[in-house]
């Protein structure tokens, strides 16, 4: 790695901190001392702050034989001033540098459905990732699920944009009391194999009701910063769009952190990204290295922009010193602590899917159990692209069921793909699915060669001996005790909802020997259950449940945890139901139809409902009352619901609200989630809950403004879309 060296006045590497301390203390603002700061630099020093603080060629050398998973990257310190800059490591589903805590994928965390949850865990992330320097994690994915085939599905939480805002913002906001969280990406990135080449058509309403909102959210509740998105829009590259990143991020959301590129290949046009509001290129000394200083001497990049970018960016680092000025015992990392609350997490995330009555298992009171599949006895953590993690250990789904059944005297047989052992067993667990070879982010060998032709700076001889000798280093530096880090995956879109063609055979082989087959589902995303979940006792998803994952498959199929997580999604009976899907294509229009609002209103019945799933008890909501105050929104409105545990067991279920608006002058969906909650009932008792309610989400926006309109109102409480024991009101909005 090569660091960013700069001549200039007198050091003053106390500046920065005696600012910092100005700001804590109250005694001025993070913008004005930022000004101050940004008028003592020199061009040089503000040019380095608008891109990584890494050559380019050595920088991706590095990157792609293990960097990623080895050390942070930093950007736009100012060392004669004391600045720090910015120290980058990703996420989301743990740190990804050396050796951390694996948790379950975001998506796994979004069928929790419980922010408060994903804030520990943010919190958990944000300690891991300071005990190896960062203080910037780009690991707050909340791009919406539009299509279940997307690679990186298993990175953001769901399909609905207020659930995906709620479950984002509890996770930025636990990291940041370590570090300064990002949201991306910025936006309608929701293509992976495309994502570098894609052009998406949207029209307003689509974009700032269907895809905007839950990045509004996670803005609105501070975020630090905002990373673009590789696609375009309407004919925009997202790093270089001063509608996007100025017109909606800046000036009608008030966003005042530091905006991004995403990694290496996020713009085209480094001035135009610049006057559009794109404040550090990442990771690496690249475009904007060669493209300035020629731009500033011609007058086509004014100086105010380069000051008011790094302004932001200082700003930033000013509010959030004190945050990533603590340390962190490096003890916490895969520790007892984070350990359980992976397991927590992994337990709380599983969705039953079916159940005749075979779960939860009877224990000791079983004599044999086969486990086939070959997903059971590996580790299977998820994408194997920037989100991952590596992992001390993993407890796989066959050593969780080991640990739990061998101590109680049940004998447990394994084998890949041999339905044999599954005659004559009391139950046979059948681990099926998909892993990184199937699906994430996308790692195009021919593809990004052909865009590092056209967006890196030449390659010259220094270059050349810089790479040569940061190689050399690394070979002769290596540690053959050490961890080594993964190289990526190729990950990328599914192109088909179904389990692969073995999988499928196995499940029937199964099936067809033992009555009592369990599928327990591992991935990302929806998978196709029908027609064989027919021929099954139970179908459970597992998800990629992080490293105690395994544990907890067995607390759930055991009945130690009441199974409470719930679907996320919708799951289609055929992949025609849903929106247009072509992993290839280089132009693609979203609308506001997609999900459950889209099989709703096209008048197909899902295989398995948004919200949905079982529990080893059963629930009812009784009761349902929705106050909006006249006075909204300074009062929040609010709903109160009662719901009863009417089974023989305490369990979690999660109460969802939903809203619509019969016969409304525009075009919209029959129904939106405007509010939820989990909540825990003990068996036979019931709870009140009180569940914000976000009218926002029920807003139309039209010629470049909100608007509420009025009408009778219809608000749902229930346990997922579709639920016949839902309760329903009906309020009147508006004057």
């Amino acid at each position: 790695m090569t660091s960013q060296t700069t001549e200039g006045p007198t050091a003053d590497p106390g500046a920065f901190a005696a600012a910092a301390e100005r700001v804590r203390a109250g005694e001025a603002t993070a913008r004005h001392e930022a000004e101050r700061l940004v008028a003592v630099m020199t061009l040089e020093e503000k040019l380095g702050c608008l891109d990584g603080d890494t050559d380019a060629w050595p920088g991706v050398i590095d990157m792609v034989s293990g960097g990623y998973h080895r050390h942070t990257y930093p950007a736009a310190a100012v060392p004669r001033l004391g600045v720090p800059g910015l120290a980058f490591s990703d996420g989301p589903r743990g740190c990804v540098i050396g050796e951390k805590t694996a948790f379950p994928v975001s998506m796994a965390r979004g069928a929790t459905w419980d922010p408060e949850l994903e804030e520990r865990i943010g919190e958990a992330i944000g300690a891991e990732l300071r005990t190896v320097g960062a203080t910037y994690y780009g690991g707050v994915c909340v791009n919406l699920l539009r299509h279940p085939g997307w690679g990186r599905a298993q990175e953001t939480y769901g399909e609905e944009p207020h659930h995906v805002g709620e479950m984002g913002r509890a996770l930025a906001l636990g990291a940041q009391r370590h570090v300064m969280a990002c949201v991306k990406h910025f936006a309608l990135n929701s293509m992976e194999n495309a994502r570098f080449t894609v052009d998406v058509t949207v029209d307003e309403r689509a974009l700032h009701e269907v895809y905007l909102p839950h990045f509004r959210r996670i803005v609105e509740s501070g975020v630090a910063s905002v990373m673009s998105a590789y696609n375009s829009v309407n004919g925009e590259w997202c790093g270089e769009s001063g509608r996007l990143l100025t017109e909606i991020l800046r000036d009608e959301w008030g966003f005042e952190g530091f905006v991004t590129s995403d990694f290496v290949f996020g713009l085209r046009d480094p001035v135009l990204s610049v006057t559009a509001g794109l404040d550090v290129e990442m990771p690496f000394r690249q475009q904007r290295l060669g493209a300035l200083p020629p731009a500033i001497e011609d007058g086509s990049l004014p100086l105010e922009a380069v000051d008011e970018a790094v302004t932001r960016t200082v700003a930033t680092l000013l509010r959030f010193a004190e945050v990533f000025g603590d340390e962190v015992d490096p003890a916490v990392v895969a520790g007892p602590t984070h350990r359980a609350l992976a397991r927590e997490a992994a337990q709380k995330s599983i969705v039953l899917l079916q159940n005749d009555g075979v779960l939860p298992l009877a224990g000791a009171a079983l004599g044999r159990v086969a486990v086939l599949g070959r997903l059971a006895a590996v580790p299977n953590l998820g994408d194997g692209g920037s989100s991952d993690v590596i992992a001390p250990d993993v407890v796989t789904p066959l050593a969780g069921l080991r640990a739990a059944l061998e101590p109680l005297g049940v004998r447990v047989d394994h084998a890949d793909d041999d339905p044999a052992i599954a005659e004559d067993a009391d139950v046979a667990v059948v681990v099926v699915g998909f892993t990184r070879e199937h699906e994430g982010e996308y790692i195009d060998a021919a593809g990004t060669a052909e865009l590092q032709v056209q967006l890196f700076p030449p390659i010259t001889p220094a270059d050349q001996d810089e790479i040569a000798r940061a190689m050399a280093e690394r070979q002769a530096a290596a540690d053959p005790t050490a961890v080594e880090a993964p190289s990526f995956a190729p990950g990328g879109d599914r192109r088909s909802l179904a389990l692969p063609a073995a999988d499928l055979e196995l499940v029937a082989a199964v099936a067809a020997r033992n009555e009592h087959t369990v599928v327990v589902l591992m991935g990302g995303s929806a998978t196709l259950v029908d027609p064989w979940r027919a021929d099954v006792a139970a179908v459970v998803q597992l998800w990629y449940p992080g490293m105690e994952g395994g544990h907890a498959l067995a607390d759930v199929l055991l009945g130690e945890v009441n199974p409470g997580g719930r679907l996320p999604f919708s799951v289609p009976t055929d992949e025609a139901h849903l929106p247009h899907w072509d992993p290839d294509a280089t132009a693609e229009t979203y609308d506001l139809w997609h999900g459950h609002w889209k099989l709703t209103r096209d008048g197909h019945a899902p295989a398995l409902p948004f919200g949905f799933g079982l529990s080893y008890t059963t629930f009812a909501i009784d009761s349902l009352v929705v106050d909006v105050p006249a006075d909204v929104p300074v009062d929040e409105p609010v709903a109160t619901v009662v719901v009863s545990n009417t089974g023989e067991r305490d369990g979690d279920t999660v109460v969802q609200l939903y809203g619509g608006l019969p016969g409304s002058s525009f075009e919209r969906p029959a129904e939106r989630l405007v509010g939820f909650r989990r909540v825990s009932v003990e068996a036979g008792g019931s709870v009140t809950v009180e569940v914000p309610v976000d009218l926002r989400q029920l807003h139309v926006r039209v010629g470049g403004e909100w608007w509420e309109e009025e009408g009778t109102y219809r608000f749902t409480a229930a346990q997922h879309v579709g639920d016949p024991g839902a309760r329903s009101v009906e309020v009147e909005i508006g004057e």
